[in-house]
């Protein structure tokens, strides 16, 4: 199975890796594993300021403060991983990464919002049911 790991650094993904690390039957090395990072866009007038290669190494590095231990973890529980670094809405680019990769599942944890909360701050798990065609598992 391939799966796609949603991850932004949360006490929410530390307990979807738990559940992962927990789940061998689930998770286990017949499975490819690719972790999904999602930065915030800078707004149009700080890209321009600073131009768009250091955007884009901001971007990376932001990515990377959140995968690196992701994959220590994963490693230490036998589980090799790519990374995907995207720049934008978050809920958008992991269902539009789940679908042109071709994922069989999709990972994530969830705040857990009320449906009341869910209208006023929106979520990403939210975001994802609604557009991606790929199932979505949401530990919370």
């Amino acid at each position: 199975m391939k799966i796609l790991l949603a991850v932004d650094g949360s006490a929410y993904t530390k307990k979807m890796l738990a559940y992962i690390a927990t789940h061998d039957n689930l998770f286990g090395a017949g499975n490819t594993f690719s972790l999904i990072s999602v930065q915030p866009p800078l707004p149009a007038r700080a890209r321009a300021a600073v131009g768009a290669a250091t955007a884009n190494e901001y971007y990376e590095e932001e990515s990377a403060k959140v995968t690196t231990s992701v994959l220590k973890l994963l490693k230490r529980n036998g589980i090799e991983a790519k990374t995907i670094h995207k720049v934008g809405a978050p809920g958008e680019q992991i269902s539009k990464a789940a679908e042109s990769g071709k994922f069989d599942l999709v990972v994530m944890g969830s705040h857990g919002h009320s449906a009341l909360g869910n209208l006023v701050m929106g979520s990403v798990a939210t975001q994802v049911l609604a557009h991606c065609s790929v199932p979505v598992l949401l530990v919370r």
